[in-house]
């Protein structure tokens, strides 16, 4: 084993990798559990190898995670290790981040150097969604250090010629579809493109070889759902977010078809755990018809308003302190609205995608789901939710790639590492550009991960590229004083956005404006002055690429000290002035919040084999955290999900399984039926034997969504003939 050696060639990655570890581990307690329906899930994994292989949502196995598992299969690993904690199911999520930061390191070195390898690794460390995804408990990141992985395969054929590399590289590429399913082929078209360019083998061979690959990719990817798909389903859970049970048809369409926008969509879904629906019209108007209404979120007083009909009832929000208000309004025009207490209520107005806008329209805080922002090629440049999380450097990244064009590096025959190691970044970066661009599917945020390699890549060797043709003079010593200028305009436009965030924002735009802008006019100018000075021009060129850091790095250091929203995780200024910037999905759950709730079932439940019965799985969370007792989320994730019917469920009333029941929140489809049933046949039981509060609802809520509208009912004795 070679030991560290720590001098001058090396010193400067481990600095990198060392703030890599500063951004993703310092403070993690902050977040909690982070995103709680996976948590939920995780912890219901570590209770039998059966809910470990099928990725249980609950301890019974009723219901899965809508995801792969192998992600979590590592987090449920770490936390039979290390103790179940929020602490133990990150850990997995920032060592990837380290890892992918190494990663891009020696896949940029490799064939452009130290100095290009060095300032790519630092880009991505200092992404603000790279970061933002290796604090919490989504899969993105574990998927981006497996690309990597692959991507480092691939070289690899292309470099030796062996068949053996590229069937390694699809192979990766398919463990990454056992983790995120088909967000892991988004680097397809980047892997096809580079290898049936390349000319170390003969055409007819390279079409064969990926013929063979693909079969292989093929094979791992849907090796664990062909398996869950064979179980008998009366041997296995029902798989969340499916329409009929089957794992296949997740693929096709929570997690296929509906992120491009196609296909039917299931309810809320993803962003709560993954999967949060469209509020923008089609996907929620097909669940819940057209609305009429408002809704209105005062984030500096942490409350919210949804207009319905039915009486007023509050909830605590993550820290316990204040409320959830449902006021009386006039009936709106169309549709039902889920039951809220057992009533049809009239119904909130999400026209236009202002569900997502909870803080109003400051900049940055555009909507949760990508999709509903304006589709168009200035969407990740625009005032929302995604340009700040990504585009910092993405100027830079496409001014490298032309400089690289200009140097004549992509002549044919693409013959060497160097032109195919660019046409794969390239290939990486545009098609993901242009699909988070237009789509109108659902996507959240967080994925914008998946752009933070190509770009910080690009970013390292344009510099370095760009340097050299500075220092040759002519024409193309001007593109680097451009380049910078560029960026340093795209930064400044984010952070116009911002603007009233924070006072920290206009020094950040200061800086930005003399640091990058200034030293490029400074290196504009060197152009005219003959025998001027080396060492001032690596100097400016210094402080210009510092200038444009900074704002990146001061939104990814946010996370250390303010927590993130869990379900949806962004890095930037709003953490440290408003909270997250939704304003709901805390990782951190409140000790006393569900207490006597918890302290009532464990007492009375008996026999039961399920210690609750809810309509959804974010009444569920937070109970199966604390307890890790059976909890039934009887629609899945959104309450969508039709997994039982009315008379299924009377069975296991019928046989004691299932005892008391909180109705309300989002049932839907023969969950409302089962619902109507348990309020027409069910005792009520007082609120004041369970809550700890005055009112109906408890626990953590999404802006009025959470646990729950509803009642307690107590199905014990209950006649089910």
């Amino acid at each position: 084993m070679k030991r560290l050696k720590f001098n001058k060639d090396n010193i400067g990655l481990y600095l990198i990798l060392l703030l890599s570890a500063i951004l993703n581990f310092t403070n993690l307690s902050i977040e909690g559990y982070a995103n709680q329906y996976y948590a939920a899930g995780v912890k219901s994994m570590t209770m039998s190898l059966k809910n470990f292989f099928f990725v249980s949502y609950d301890p019974a196995g009723f219901v899965t995670i809508d995801k792969p598992p192998l992600g979590f299969w590592i987090q449920a690993i770490f936390a039979k290790i290390f103790g179940f904690s929020g602490i133990s199911i990150l850990l997995p999520q920032a060592i990837a981040g380290v890892i992918s930061v190494a990663l891009i390191y020696v896949l940029v070195k490799r064939y452009f150097g130290k100095t290009a390898g060095l300032i790519s690794a630092l880009v991505l460390a200092t992404t603000p969604v790279f970061v933002a995804d290796s604090r919490n408990n989504t899969i993105d990141n574990m998927l981006l250090m497996t690309l990597l992985f692959a991507v480092l395969a691939l070289m690899k054929a292309l470099d030796t010629g062996k068949l053996k590399y590229l069937l390694l590289s699809l192979v990766l590429v398919g463990v990454g579809f056992n983790i995120k399913m088909l967000q892991a082929y988004m680097i397809i078209p980047a892997i096809y493109i580079t290898y049936l360019l390349a000319s170390s083998v003969s055409v007819k061979k390279r079409i064969g070889h990926l013929a063979l690959a693909t079969v292989f990719l093929l094979i791992v990817s849907l090796s664990w759902a062909i398996i869950v798909d064979m179980t008998p389903q009366s041997m296995r859970p029902y798989v969340g977010s499916s329409t009929d049970n089957s794992e296949l048809e997740l693929i096709i369409g929570h997690n296929g078809l509906e992120r491009l926008g196609l296909g039917r969509n299931t309810g809320f879904g993803g962003g709560f755990g993954g999967r949060v629906g469209n509020f923008n019209g089609g996907e929620f108007r097909r669940n819940f018809g057209d609305f009429n209404g408002q809704f209105n979120r005062q984030s500096n007083q942490g409350t919210s308003q949804l207009s319905t009909s039915v009486d007023t009832v509050s909830s605590a929000t993550k820290d316990g302190s204040s409320s959830n208000a449902i006021q009386k309004t006039p009936p709106a025009n169309q549709g039902n609205f889920p039951r809220l207490n057992g009533q049809n209520a009239p119904n909130p107005n999400f026209a236009g995608g202002n569900f997502g806008r909870l803080n109003g329209n400051r900049g940055g805080m555009g909507g949760m789901f990508g999709g509903d922002e304006k589709a168009s090629v200035l969407r990740l440049f625009s005032n929302n939710s995604l340009s700040d999380q990504i585009i910092w450097l993405f100027p830079m990244a496409i001014f490298g790639f032309l400089a690289e064009i200009l140097r004549k590096r992509l002549k044919r025959p693409f013959d060497d590492s160097r032109k195919l190691s660019l046409i794969l970044l390239i290939s990486w970066l545009v098609p993901v550009f242009i699909y988070f661009s237009f789509t109108t599917g659902m996507f959240h945020p967080y994925y914008l991960t998946m752009m933070a390699p190509p770009i910080a890549a690009l970013t390292g060797i344009g510099i370095v590229s760009m340097w050299e043709m500075y220092q040759e003079g002519g024409a193309k010593s001007w593109l680097l004083p451009l380049s910078l200028v560029a960026d340093g305009l795209v930064e400044l436009l984010i952070l116009y956005y911002h603007y009233n965030t924070s006072n920290l924002t206009k020094y950040i735009m200061l800086s930005v404006t003399v640091l990058s802008i200034g030293s490029a006019i400074v290196l504009s100018l060197m152009i005219f002055a003959k025998n001027s000075g080396f060492k001032v021009k690596k100097a400016m060129l210094t402080l210009g690429v510092i200038g444009l850091l900074i704002a990146p790095t001061v939104w990814s250091a946010t996370t250390l000290f303010y927590p993130m929203n869990g379900t949806m995780p962004s890095a930037g200024l709003e953490l440290a002035t408003s909270g997250n910037r939704y304003g709901f999905g805390s990782g951190n759950i409140n000790s006393s919040a569900d207490s006597k709730l918890i302290s009532f079932l464990e007492k009375n439940k008996g026999s039961a084999k399920y210690l609750l019965v809810v309509s959804s799985s974010q009444s569920a969370d937070s109970i199966i955290i604390k307890t890790g007792e059976p909890v039934m989320a009887l629609g899945g994730f959104s309450g969508s999900d039709n997994i039982l019917t009315l008379s299924q469920f009377k069975e296991l009333v019928k046989k004691g399984e299932v005892r008391y029941v909180m109705t309300g929140g989002m049932d839907r489809g023969s969950n409302s039926e089962i619902m109507n049933w348990v309020r027409e046949n069910g005792k009520l039981v007082p609120t004041s034997e369970w809550s700890g509060t005055n009112s109906t609802q408890s626990g953590n809520s999404f802006g009025g969504f959470g646990r729950d509208f509803g009642e307690l009912y107590d199905l014990k004795g209950v006649n089910v003939n």
